[in-house]
């Protein structure tokens, strides 16, 4: 393993070492990996799609759809911008982050931990695992307010009972992937609903184009940090390169993975939240109806199917929430486990550890504050704005690494994309503090 390490790193510093009579490396010395394109059927690319469905799946969690509805009630179709250009920005992050984990011959965090030392590597582990512990409020929040909606009972005790499931099912992981397909039936069921509610509510589509222009409304600027948050989210765009790596992607994968996983995965997620937002401008904007209670959300889908839309909405929202409770738990825990150097698998005591704090920190928060569930969703989903431009900086900084990365090493506009990304939740954690205070 170690001769196959160092022939890799050998063969990509070759790529940029011309050829030499003497002293030097002939680029013919090391034979170099073919990586010319490969014909592929639809079932060959069906099969390369994981990773970045997976971030995707992530974002579009019971705080996405909170702050969607939200955003489309209270301000109609004025915010749709935001989610377009987090989507984009997100693409940037998630393709980064696919060719460092194609690249690199161990873990993100390992890598960094390689190249600016092990204190940075751990720093940013860290920071992985805070803003798993932000996410970690909204899932618990979400979970107990669905299956409340769905079966009464109180939402505090539901959250308690989804926690001990969902820690039950990470302790015993062949469990999880029978119950993740019947979650992703049950969100891609919402899904097709918002679909079919965004033609029968006849929103203003006029005005839904419109709503791609920039503007900001007054009162609006911590639903927009929660939007872009939720969005732009950089932990998962983080952990796309452990998934990468753990189906031993390679570099002649990397095309087709942008077609098949990369741009659909994440571009989907933004497809369905715009369409939230059109369904709830449409729904509650146009009758001056609030959505700060789990009822007021649900009322979305009563054009849809009356009654019946609501127990639909409760059942696709806990689904989302708890998939994204355990997705977000396995990814805090994982990556903590590597920053302390104890692992960078789910299967470590370490990161048991790390999965079992966030479950617990989600299950805390929600019974401290319980007044206001839909607020704190919003609230904490913006919080995760704080440490998201480290973890961007990260990501960046290693997809730039030429020596680690080769010909698949960042282009400008690779940059371009990502600065300005870097930017945005920059400035917006600025204004958090502004706005907070």
């Amino acid at each position: 393993m170690a001769k196959e390490t160092a022939n890799h790193i050998l063969s990509v510093d070759n790529e940029h070492s011309p050829p030499t009579s003497s002293g030097g490396v002939m680029s013919s010395a090391v034979p170099q990996e073919d990586n010319s394109p490969r014909r592929r059927s639809m079932l060959s690319y069906i099969a390369l799609a994981g990773p970045a469905f997976v971030a995707g799946a992530w974002q579009f969690g019971p705080g996405n759809l909170t702050t969607a509805v939200q955003a489309g009630s209270n301000f109609g179709y004025r915010l749709i911008w935001v989610i377009a250009i987090s989507t984009l920005l997100m693409l940037f992050l998630v393709d980064m982050s696919v060719r460092i984990g194609i690249k690199t011959p161990v873990s993100m965090i390992s890598s960094i931990k390689d190249t600016l030392g092990t204190f940075v590597g751990a720093l940013a582990g860290f920071g992985v695992f805070l803003i798993c512990l932000c996410f970690s409020v909204g899932n618990a929040v979400g979970a107990g307010l669905g299956l409340t909606m769905m079966f009464g009972g109180n939402p505090v005790m539901w959250t308690l009972v989804t926690s001990v499931t969902v820690a039950a099912i990470l302790f015993a992981r062949h469990v999880y992937k029978v119950i993740e397909k019947v979650l992703i039936v049950i969100v891609a069921l919402m899904g097709i609903a918002f679909v079919i509610s965004a033609f029968m509510v006849h929103p203003e589509w006029d005005e839904a184009a419109r709503g791609l222009i920039p503007s900001i409304p007054d009162n609006a600027w911590l639903l927009i940090i929660a939007l872009v948050g939720t969005n732009f989210s950089v932990n998962a765009a983080f952990y796309t390169s452990y998934g990468t790596k753990e189906h031993k992607r390679t570099e002649k994968d990397y095309k087709d993975l942008l077609i098949a996983d990369t741009i659909p995965g994440i571009v989907a997620p933004g497809i369905m939240t715009i369409l939230v937002i059109v369904v709830a401008a449409a729904t509650l904007g146009a009758t001056g109806a609030t959505a700060s209670t789990l009822p007021e959300l649900a009322k979305v889908f009563e054009p849809l199917a009356g009654p019946v839309g609501s127990f639909i909405f409760s059942l696709g929202f806990f689904g989302a929430a708890f998939s994204s409770m355990t997705a977000n738990a396995t990814a805090g825990g994982t990556i903590v486990s590597d920053a302390l150097g104890k692992g960078h698998t789910a299967n470590s005591p370490v990161a048991k550890i790390g999965m079992t704090l966030i479950l617990l920190f989600g299950l805390t928060i929600t019974l401290i504050f319980q007044a206001a569930p839909v607020q704190l969703i919003v609230t904490a989903q913006a919080a995760t704005v704080f440490i998201a431009p480290l973890l961007a900086f990260f990501i960046i900084l290693m997809a730039n690494n030429r020596k680690l990365m080769g010909s698949m090493a960042n282009r400008w506009w690779h940059n371009t994309g990502g600065l300005i990304g870097l930017a945005a939740i920059l400035v917006l954690s600025f204004r958090l503090i502004v706005t907070l205070i």
